[in-house]
């Protein structure tokens, strides 16, 4: 008969591993925190273009004016009340035929689309602006998919002002009603996340 002994960690082998462990994940916490601020910017942007699109699409199918309009609630609010105004610097949008301000609730079955700031809006910065570089709050398209109103936002940038390592992207709308979200960071010109120059807009 053989006896097989089983030999465990010892107290030092285990403090090294812990050790070893602690410093991994001290090196990966701050590139993740990048990577998930990072993935708010996208969301937020991507969240922008998507309305952009179906207030295009839906102004299109209907064939008559209906509005992409940033509105503002209270921070990381799930809903929309009756407090929500228009604002340049908001995540939270609306898709509807009229100005949502102040009828968030009472209007909401007219509204056509919404998605409120929510909690993945924290830490963000959300520029609204027009052709002439001036704060905007709204695009309306035409029944042929074109932007019907006067001073219209030309471009959004979605930014985190807070992380120097983070990306910034960019919401495009051209007077056609091209809708395009880019990354002004790339300087590419064949790179299709390029920040392109149409119709006078500029949006990097």
């Amino acid at each position: 008969m053989h006896r097989h002994t089983q030999r465990g960690f010892t107290v030092i082998e285990v403090i090294i591993a812990v050790t070893i462990a602690g410093l991994l994940l001290a090196a990966a916490l701050p590139s993740a925190g990048t990577w998930i601020r990072n993935t708010r910017i996208r969301t937020a942007a991507e969240s922008i273009s998507n309305g952009l699109q179906q207030a295009r699409a839906e102004a299109v199918r209907r064939n008559q004016p209906v509005g992409f309009y940033l509105v503002s609630d209270a921070a990381g609010a799930t809903e929309l009340t009756d407090t929500c105004a228009l604002s340049a610097t908001s995540s939270g949008w609306v898709v509807s035929p009229a100005s949502p301000a102040a009828k968030c609730t009472t209007d909401r079955d007219t509204f056509i689309a919404l998605r409120p700031q929510g909690d993945t809006s924290a830490g963000l910065s959300v520029d609204a602006k027009d052709s002439a570089s001036t704060a905007a709050t709204a695009v309306v398209f035409n029944g042929y998919g074109q932007i019907s109103n006067v001073s219209p936002i030309s471009c959004v940038k979605v930014s985190n002002p807070t992380d120097a390592g983070t990306r910034r992207l960019n919401v495009a709308i051209f007077p056609g009603g091209q809708v395009r979200m880019c990354d002004p960071g790339v300087t590419d010109t064949n790179d299709p996340r390029y920040c392109v120059t149409q119709s006078g807009i500029t949006c990097n």
